[in-house]
C-alpha cells in the first residue's frame, strides 16, 4: 500500500507477515517490490524464483496456485514469510533505491511463532539482519535472493542453497 502524503512522495508500507503458531521456517525478505506492492502479495514479479523454489522445498506446486490457497498450504509445510522492513522510501523495486528504512516490529516473534527454529533471509539486503536472529537463538541462513534482478545464478544453483532450510 502506498501511502501518499503528497503527490512526490514515495514513502511505502509493506505486507502483514504471513505466520502462525505452526511456522518453524521464515522466510525474510528485505521489501515487496512494486509488482508485490500493487497487487498486495509477496513475491509477484512473474520472474521471480520464490514460489517456485519452495514448491520444490514443499513438494507441492504452490506456484501454480491462486495466491490466496498458496499461503495456507505455505503455512501448513510450516513455512511462513515477511520481510525485515515494515515501511520505506523508494522509487521502483531495487533494494539499493531503499531510503528512510523502518525495520518490522520482531518483538512478538518467539510468542506468535513458539516452534520457530529457522530464519531464511532471501538475498544480502535482508541478510544483514541476521545476526540480531542469531542473537535470539533461531538458526540463520543468508541465501541468494529470488528477485530476476540477481540472476548470477541459476534456479538449480539457489535451489541447492535453499535446501540447506530444510535440514
Amino acid at each position: 500500500m502506498t501511502v501518499a502524503a503528497s503527490p512526490s512522495s514515495s514513502a511505502l508500507t509493506g505486507l502483514a507477515p504471513v505466520i502462525d503458531a505452526q511456522t518453524r521456517i521464515l522466510i525474510l525478505g528485505s521489501f515487496p517490490g512494486a509488482a508485490s506492492l500493487a497487487v498486495q502479495q509477496y513475491y509477484a514479479h512473474p520472474r521471480n524464483l520464490l514460489w517456485p523454489i519452495l514448491s520444490a522445498l514443499t513438494g507441492e506446486l504452490l506456484a501454480d496456485l491462486p495466491y490466496a490457497e498458496r499461503l495456507p498450504r505455505l503455512l501448513a509445510h510450516g513455512f511462513g514469510l515477511w520481510d525485515v522492513l515494515g515501511a520505506c522510501e523508494r522509487e521502483g523495486s531495487l533494494d539499493s533505491a531503499i531510503r528512510k528504512p523502518a525495520a518490522n516490529d520482531f518483538a512478538r516473534l518467539r510468542e506468535l511463532c513458539p516452534l520457530l527454529h529457522t530464519v531464511g533471509f532471501n538475498g544480502q539486503t535482508s541478510g544483514k539482519f541476521a545476526p540480531q536472529f542469531a542473537a535470539e537463538g533461531y538458526r540463520t541462513l543468508v541465501l541468494p535472493s529470488t528477485s530476476p534482478a540477481h540472476a548470477s545464478l541459476t534456479l538449480a544453483q539457489k535451489l541447492e542453497r535453499w535446501k540447506l532450510l530444510l535440514e
